[in-house]
């Protein structure tokens, strides 16, 4: 049998389709990598935009519960008796100090950043006075808080979001409403005291 001269035309379309596929190759990884690199921006982009959606239902939830315990404490459930904060959460759906039914809250909301409970915060008593998330990470938003939020600004962790109600607080802040609502000056305008008359004058 003849040997096989490596150096014949015969053997170059082989080497030609050798190089093809390895180029195509190349092409192939390429292009998946590519495309591994799109998906993971994208999962990056949509884990943002749920990250603050959630971001946003914290601040909304949390407020509503919040004025929840605000309506609970300022309703007194006898003469005499003094305001108290809830022992419960679930004392804001239906009051117990009452016989009718008394409802500071439509439902019970679930911390929007877990799906679990509220982290609760506690008076001395032991009564609920707000919530918190219980994720310890650092929020998206830093600024541009509405004024019962404000103390949230420069966070570093949604831990420390404390939707706490505070009786003082919430009169200072109906006070300084009111102030601005009525004119800064009640009283009538002073009158002026005429001049006194001047003694007639003798005949000359």
């Amino acid at each position: 049998m003849p040997d096989i001269d490596s150096s014949k035309p015969v053997d170059r379309p082989l080497r030609l389709l050798a190089d093809q596929a390895g180029i195509s190759l190349v092409m192939v990884l390429m292009m998946l990598s590519l495309l591994g690199l799109s998906a993971a921006m994208a999962g990056s982009s949509w884990t943002h935009l749920s990250r603050r959606a959630r971001e946003a239902d914290l601040l909304w939830k949390g407020s509503q519960i919040r004025a929840a315990i605000g309506s609970y404490y300022s309703k007194s459930h006898g003469q005499g008796a003094g305001k108290i904060y809830p022992s419960q959460l679930e004392y804001l759906l239906k009051d117990p100090r009452f016989l009718q039914t008394t409802r500071h809250l439509r439902r019970l909301y679930a911390d929007p950043m877990t799906g679990g409970d509220w982290e609760l915060i506690k008076d001395p008593g032991g009564r609920i006075k707000g919530v918190r998330s219980t994720l310890a990470e650092e929020p998206f938003k830093q600024s541009g808080f509405t004024e019962e939020n404000r103390d949230f600004e420069g966070r570093t962790l949604y831990t420390e979001w404390e939707f706490i109600y505070q009786p003082t607080a919430a009169k200072n802040s109906a006070g300084s409403a009111q102030a601005k609502n009525q004119p800064a000056d009640n009283r009538p305008p002073t009158a002026f005291p005429l001049p006194a008359p001047s003694p007639p004058t003798g005949s000359p």
